[in-house]
């Protein structure tokens, strides 16, 4: 049974209902058509049900949901004309919309109901003939996707969804496991899978680095930390931060505001293979394109940002952004050392 957090509760409830409110309202705005014309149609609740509780799912993607509930209704209301039996005529478009769907690249489980629903149509629909398309379906539609792509967004998840860019990782870099290897795997199924593989490949990477982490148990990374860190201030001369290097002998130097706030590293490259002035400011020579880690984040977590990403050293903050110490491979290194030496 799926367990939804409370923003993601929220997320499918309040959507759905913004969304549903929006799409009614402006079809019901659309001037025309005839009296007894739905202003909004029965399958835009089950297409909500879609874009706001399972947005990343390849069913509720934009192309998904505007071709498949505009073709299957065009596909449903043909075969309303072309058959005076109703059951004929439903089981006819329904089947018909759902292979055309497939093969369109626009699979969407509410388009089965736009055509059933078109199919079998009322003396209203069937007065408004094609234009039931565009009014209310289409206008529902694009109602309901906009409200979607606004809601989804501002709430923190990603729509139209995008699959994580491939980064190797853990036990899926040493079997050389990649999207087109796991897209290949899916196709020999017997029962295919209705997920994207780039999904499914950081599932796996997800699962290891929690195996990972319980394997470790769930080390801080404050715990390993380096938190004597020798520090410079962008103003400070780069003679001053050659020293330093030198003097604590290590290989970079985290540049710190004020509040000892992290605004930029210098390493032992930025200040010994340039051709550079003594006398110059650190500020002038610093990369400002710094990732750091926070004080509470499981070390499973920086295995992937030191291995596949390349980092050599982490600057640790806490909660208010502020440097308390360092993480380098070594102290990585050290703990899974030791969580081997604890499996054999």
């Amino acid at each position: 049974m799926t367990r939804y957090r409370t923003p993601e509760l929220a997320r499918g409830a309040l959507g759905a209902l913004v969304g549903i409110a929006i799409a009614g309202a402006t079809a019901r705005a659309v001037p025309g058509g005839p009296e007894l014309l739905p202003f909004i149609v029965a399958p835009m609740g089950a297409c909500a049900v879609l874009l706001f509780a399972v947005p990343a799912s390849p069913l509720a993607q934009p192309w998904p949901v505007l071709g498949g509930n505009l073709i299957s209704t065009a596909v449903g209301l043909t075969a309303h004309w072309l058959f005076d039996d109703v059951l004929l005529a439903a089981a006819v478009g329904v089947g018909t919309a759902i292979g055309v769907m497939m093969l369109l690249g626009c699979l969407h489980p509410p388009g089965g109901a736009c055509a059933l629903l078109a199919a079998t149509a009322t003396p209203a629909i069937h007065e408004q003939g094609p234009l039931f398309v565009l009014s209310p379906v289409a206008v529902n539609t694009v109602a309901l996707l906009l409200v979607a792509i606004a809601v989804n967004n501002l709430t923190g998840k990603r729509y139209p969804h995008q699959p994580p860019p491939p980064a190797p990782a853990g036990a899926a870099a040493a079997l050389g496991i990649t999207t087109p290897d796991v897209e290949e795997a899916m196709t020999r199924l017997a029962d295919r899978l209705d997920v994207l593989p780039a999904d499914i490949v950081a599932i796996v990477r997800d699962a290891e680095t929690h195996a990972l982490d319980r394997r470790l148990g769930s080390i801080p990374v404050e715990r390993i930390m380096n938190t004597d860190v020798a520090v410079v201030h962008p103003f400070e001369s780069i003679y001053r931060a050659r020293t330093l290097l030198v003097q604590r002998q290590v290989k970079t130097l985290p540049v710190v505001d004020d509040e000892r706030r992290v605004v930029g590293v210098v390493s032992i490259i930025d200040l010994f293979t340039r051709d550079i002035v003594e006398l110059e400011t650190v500020d002038t020579i610093m990369r400002t394109d710094v990732t750091t880690i926070a004080a509470a984040t499981p070390v499973a977590e920086l295995v992937p940002a030191m291995t596949s990403e390349g980092y050599k050293n982490v600057p640790v903050v806490d909660d208010d952004g502020r440097l308390v110490g360092m993480i380098t491979r070594g102290e990585l290194i050290a703990v899974l050392h030791r969580a081997l030496l604890g499996a054999t």
